[in-house]
């Protein structure tokens, strides 16, 4: 559902742009600007872990507006993919460090890779939220990232930009601003999701935090228990691509959530250099002929 660019930095020619994050967040808005660029949802930089024993590899996210995040599911599942494919880290569980934490991740069956991402925290539930002259209900949580989820009858009725911009930028939640998820509950252990996410600042196809946080909030207020809540089974979630997630947690009887573990559909569509002209102009400089 999301596109990343995957950018191979094991060997630090990007380190010097990465410390200018006004630079870094030009060269980004370039690379991800559709019909001019590359045109994706965000890029994604390897690294080399400062502590070789904490981790295989580091990953830097950074939105498709140049801004950075600490963690996004569904490229860390790229991410993944990119790494392993490239021969960077043998093809088995890797330790990935991020800026929320280190992130278990591996291939599993049928293009799915299996991300295992931090424990949601700063719960609030029942939230009343007034955008746009209209009530909402939701609940909040972060995984990683900040995501607010509310629930509705109809998910193809929304106007996800709309309402999914006025919800982002409400005042309770600022500065940084809020991912907000609409879930439609399908039955029990699925749902359907659609994600307005800050960084892009529009609906995108998937989004893997997303989807870990509105799969663990439906649970948690409709009560699903057995074999969800025991994390031997998934919450099954349809997103906007037409990709079907899968969503892992234990829910604790003292309402602790542990062992998130999110498997999204990776596909490989390309690999390439960028010319030297783009680069220059990514960077805002001028190229000698």
């Amino acid at each position: 559902g999301n596109d990343f660019i995957c950018i191979d930095n094991l060997d630090g020619r990007f380190d010097e742009l990465l410390g200018d994050s006004r630079k870094a967040g030009h060269f980004v808005r370039t690379l991800c600007r559709r019909g001019h660029g590359v045109g994706a949802d965000g890029v994604i930089f390897a690294a080399a872990p400062e502590i070789k024993e904490f981790a295989d590899l580091a990953a830097r996210f950074l939105e498709a507006d140049g801004s950075e995040c600490e963690l996004c599911g569904n490229g860390t599942g790229c991410f993944t993919r990119f790494v392993i494919a490239s021969g960077f880290v043998p093809d088995r569980e890797i330790k990935i460090l991020t800026p929320a934490g280190v992130v278990l991740a591996r291939n599993v069956e049928n293009n799915y890779v299996r991300v295992c991402i931090p424990s949601p925290e700063s719960h609030r539930t029942d939230l009343r939220i007034d955008a746009g002259g209209r009530v909402f209900r939701c609940d909040y949580c972060v995984v990683g990232v900040p995501h607010l989820i509310t629930y509705v009858d109809d998910i193809e009725r929304v106007d996800v930009d709309m309402w999914g911009s006025a919800l982002r930028h409400h005042h309770d939640f600022q500065p940084r601003g809020v991912n907000v998820n609409f879930v439609q509950v399908l039955g029990e252990g699925e749902i359907a999701v659609r994600t307005f996410e800050f960084g892009v600042e529009t609906e995108t196809l998937a989004c893997g935090t997303g989807s870990s946080a509105s799969a663990i909030e439906t649970a948690m207020r409709l009560g699903w228990g057995g074999e969800i809540r025991a994390g031997r089974e998934p919450v099954v979630v349809h997103v906007r691509s037409r990709d079907v997630l899968r969503v892992y947690f234990t829910l604790r009887d003292e309402g602790e959530v542990t062992d998130v573990c999110l498997e999204t559909v990776v596909s490989a569509i390309l690999r390439g250099r960028l010319h030297r002209d783009f680069i220059a102009e990514a960077l805002g400089e001028q190229v000698a002929t």
